[in-house]
């Protein structure tokens, strides 16, 4: 299921998207991101095991911080 997050303080919807990216050294990391609107490239994902999410207290966009 695709994850969703509501934000406190812009009360806006973000979803959560994955994206593999290629490194300098040849190897490939798979991102994850949120965004309001469709990106360019990327496809919804589940969230991950072992994060959780954590809405930037200033800007209030959220991003995913590993559980401890």
């Amino acid at each position: 299921m695709v994850y969703k997050y509501k934000s406190k303080k812009g009360k806006k919807e973000y979803t959560l998207y994955t994206r593999d990216v290629k490194l300098k050294g040849g190897k490939v990391q798979t991102i994850y991101f949120f965004s309001a609107r469709k990106p360019k490239s990327g496809k919804p994902a589940d969230m991950p095991k072992g994060y959780t999410v954590v809405e930037n207290p200033r800007t209030g966009l959220p991003f995913l911080k590993k559980k401890k």
